[in-house]
Parts: structure tokens; C-alpha cells; sequence
């Protein structure tokens, strides 16, 4: 289940349990808050509104209240001794949705469940994970200790990789080939 709202101008594509960053509305940590400018409800079936979806809302909390980093308008007039900076920090306001109502009603939330599925089968795939290297074989159990052997080996290479002075890392000088023979160019050198 998704919807689209509107606020501060923008408009978001949201669906249960997200979390968006929008633009400073009024509300403390953990104070709920609606949103009544539904441009659109999907889910088995998606409904489009003109310019609202009748009866729709969607409901969310507070998460944090912040400032976006500094955006810098810096202005220069070439040759006249005349520039300025100034520095903007844009206000934001984190919420996590909570709920869509459609008519008032809240929706199934479909997709609430796909996603606690997903999470059941990703730790239940962990739990085989994590069993797996203790029935592990001898030759596995060999191979994991070659590869500390390589670690240990590694510090040693990078040893022996030091950077060369300057004067080695220098390319040779081109030469120029004469009737004569081969002179060296010197480069103003």
C-alpha cells in the first residue's frame, strides 16, 4: 500500500513504516501529525484524486527536527572591488509514516507484512548461516587458516612497496636523434 501526499509544496510517494525527510513543519519528537493532501492511494488498486483523493489521509510521527549543512550564495562583481557570502542553513523535519487511511479506514497493510516476510526468511537464512562453519570440514578449516597466513603476510609486501626517493621515480629525459647522433633534451634543467 502507497500513497502520494503533498506537503510544503513537494509531493512524496510514501508508503507504511517509511521514514522522509521533508521540509520544517510545526511538531515536537514523537508527536503525531497528518497529513489531508492525499494526491493518490495505490494498492490492489490505485485511486488518482482531483485534485485530492476524498476521505484519504496519512498519518506519521516525528522523528527529529534539523538543519540541512550550510549552502553558501557566494556573489562577486568582477572589478569592483565588491563581492558577498552568506551562508543558508534549510530547516527539515524527519517523519516516520505510520498509517494510511483510505475513507477514514486504515488499509491492510500489505506491504507492512511482505516486509516482516522478508526479514523472517533473511534471519531464518542467517540462522543456516551461522550453523553451517561449525559442521565445517577439515580442508575448509585449512584454507581459513592459509588465508590469516596471507593477513599476516600482507603488512611485510607493503613493507617492501615504500615509496622510492625522487630521484628514482623520475622519469629518463628524451632524446632527440641527430644527424650526428643522440643528444639528451634538457629541459631547462
Amino acid at each position: 500500500m502507497f500513497a502520494v501526499i503533498k506537503t510544503g509544496g513537494k509531493q512524496y510517494r510514501v508508503a507504511a513504516d517509511d521514514v522522509i525527510e521533508i521540509d520544517k513543519i510545526a511538531g515536537e519528537t514523537g508527536e503525531a501529525i497528518a497529513f489531508g493532501e492525499v494526491l493518490a492511494v495505490g494498492g490492489e488498486e490505485t485511486v488518482l484524486g482531483t485534485p485530492t483523493v476524498a476521505g484519504a489521509s496519512v498519518k506519521g510521527e516525528v522523528v527529529e527536527q534539523g538543519r540541512k549543512p550550510t549552502v553558501i550564495a557566494f556573489k562577486k562583481r568582477r572589478r569592483k572591488n565588491s563581492r558577498r557570502k552568506r551562508g543558508h542553513r534549510q530547516e527539515f523535519t524527519l517523519v516516520r509514516i505510520t498509517a494510511i487511511l483510505s475513507d477514514g479506514k486504515e488499509q491492510p497493510k500489505s506491504a507492512k507484512a511482505k516486509v516482516e516476510a522478508k526479514a523472517e526468511t533473511k534471519s531464518a537464512a542467517d540462522d543456516a548461516g551461522a550453523a553451517k562453519p561449525s559442521g565445517e570440514s577439515e580442508p575448509a578449516a585449512a584454507g581459513a587458516a592459509s588465508s590469516s597466513e596471507a593477513e599476516a603476510a600482507a603488512p611485510a609486501e607493503q613493507a617492501s612497496k615504500a615509496r622510492k626517493p625522487r630521484a628514482a621515480r623520475t622519469r629518463p629525459r628524451p632524446t632527440i636523434e641527430t644527424a650526428v647522433g643522440v643528444d639528451t633534451v634538457a629541459h631547462g634543467r
